[in-house]
């Protein structure tokens, strides 16, 4: 048992984390990035698809995992209101394969 609680530990310090961990903030000034959704995907920069585990996403491909605290997670959000406020704005998508960036550009933002 020790050994085993051993190796996660090691695993969790040394692991690369592949997951795009996201946390929604309630406010702006708490974001890193402001995001707006969008209703058609030839609008957005980025089409997301959710998954309910942190090892079912990979990296910055759209595939988001959201955490319940932001000391969780890799980037901070907030879903604003009005498309001019967002600094990102993004397209929900039912199947994961539909996940990805549309505007490469902006792909610094999820970094």
């Amino acid at each position: 048992m020790k050994r085993i609680l051993l190796l996660s530990i090691v695993a969790l310090l040394f692991g690369r984390v592949e997951a795009q961990r996201i946390y929604v903030a309630s406010y702006e000034s708490q974001a890193n990035v402001k995001v707006f959704v969008v209703k058609y995907e030839c609008q957005a920069d980025l089409k997301v698809y959710e998954v309910k585990y942190e090892c079912q996403a990979k990296g910055n491909e759209g595939r988001w995992c959201y955490t319940k605290y932001s000391g969780q997670s890799q980037k901070k959000i907030c879903f604003v209101k009005y498309e001019c406020q967002a600094n990102l704005k993004v397209c929900f998508v039912r199947y994961e394969c539909q996940a990805g960036w549309r505007n490469k550009s902006k792909r610094y933002l999820m970094e």
